[in-house]
């Protein structure tokens, strides 16, 4: 928790919080339940308490807008080819020692915060850009709950769609409301110990689990799951095939599963980084155990990042890092092949948005 001082002219109040005999006040959002007096903030740094009640201090504020294509998130089963308009805020309420965005998801200076949009400007930006989507991302959106919801809401009033990019450290209550305005999601499965949740992330593994339960069998949103495989801390055969038997049994063999390469940064410069073998043996234990559909990332691996039938083995959709390159389904995502169903969002043919990256000033789509 943190006492730097809480700016009211910043401050939104929300909810999910109660009082305690103490007479400090508890959020009820994520499940490390934070315990305020007055003026003190959260583990996340942008929850927390001003007089009597919970205020977030990042509603409308963001880190920065870019156009992104949709396979970055990564999500390769949720309009192929598309553009997505990302965003994120500052903070986060996990402390990976492995964070590749900790200048952002750690960030204490507000100078971070550089772009400021209501939820209706982003809505009309995503909708001029062509982007079939908005991604909150970048730093968790769960702790930005009520900024992330009202953007989904103005999205969906124009046909966007939304997607959350989140560790799925959530409580029941503000899960249930988060996850009623996303279209898709992808859940960081960090690791499949408790030792490593509690080690490196300061978090339980527990909650994640249960997140992924929560939005495989009681919501509509379409769901794939990232692993980061961190040398030594990870990647054995013995928890790639625990993790990945999970899935199938608990999830469904359809969940795609991509594992991607760790890289040195934040407080883990020390550790190597992921060998591309690695990657491909997760693949194979992956597939092995049942899933459908298992890639690699964050590294170049035409055959890792291609998705492909599980009936007959046809070349389903091509890729070349982001560049589609092949496509074999028919419009409702069926192969050309066989006629098997592939497991996911498609509409018509895939879009062409490719490997760019373009950076977006919001003020630019701000009414006049």
């Amino acid at each position: 928790m943190s006492d730097v001082a809480i700016d009211p002219n910043q401050a939104r109040p929300v909810g999910y919080w109660h009082w305690l005999e103490d007479g400090r006040i508890q959020c009820d959002l994520c499940p490390r339940y934070c315990k305020l007096r007055e003026g003190q903030r959260g583990l996340c740094f942008v929850r927390g308490r001003l007089g009597d009640t919970m205020v977030l201090t990042t509603y409308g504020r963001s880190s920065g807008f870019c156009v992104d294509p949709i396979e970055k998130k990564p999500l390769n089963h949720f309009l192929p080819g598309t553009a997505v308009l990302s965003f994120g805020t500052a903070g986060c309420n996990l402390s990976c020692k492995f964070c590749q965005n900790w200048d952002i998801s750690k960030s204490r200076e507000w100078d971070t915060l550089a772009d400021q949009a209501s939820p209706e400007t982003i809505a009309r930006a995503a909708k001029a850009l062509g982007c079939r989507s908005v991604a909150y991302t970048y730093n968790d959106p769960v702790i930005f709950h009520e900024y992330a919801i009202d953007v989904a809401k103005a999205c969906r009033e124009v046909g966007v769609k939304s997607v959350a990019v989140t560790a799925g450290y959530i409580c029941p209550e503000p899960r249930r409301e988060f996850f009623a305005h996303m279209d898709a999601a992808n859940v960081d499965l960090k690791a499949f110990t408790e030792e490593f949740y509690y080690r490196i992330t300061g978090g339980h593994l527990d909650p994640v689990l249960d997140t992924l339960r929560y939005i495989a069998h009681e919501t509509d949103v379409w769901l794939e799951i990232t692993t980061l495989l961190i040398p030594g801390k990870n990647d054995s055969d013995q928890e790639i095939d625990a993790l990945t038997r999970w899935v199938v049994e608990n999830l469904g063999p359809q969940v795609p599963i991509h594992f991607t390469a760790f890289h040195p940064d934040y407080k883990m410069l020390d550790v190597p980084p992921t060998p591309p073998a690695t990657l491909r043996r997760a693949r194979r234990i992956a597939m092995e155990n049942g899933v459908r559909y298992a890639y690699t990332g964050n590294v170049h691996d035409r055959e890792g990042q291609s998705t492909y039938c599980h009936h007959c083995g046809e070349l389903l959709i091509g890729r070349d890092w982001y560049v589609l390159d092949a496509w074999n389904l028919t419009d409702d995502g069926r192969c050309r092949s066989c006629g098997t169903p592939c497991a996911g969002v498609f509409d018509g043919p895939p879009g062409s948005w490719g490997a760019r990256r373009l950076p977006v000033r919001l003020a630019d789509f701000a009414e006049a």
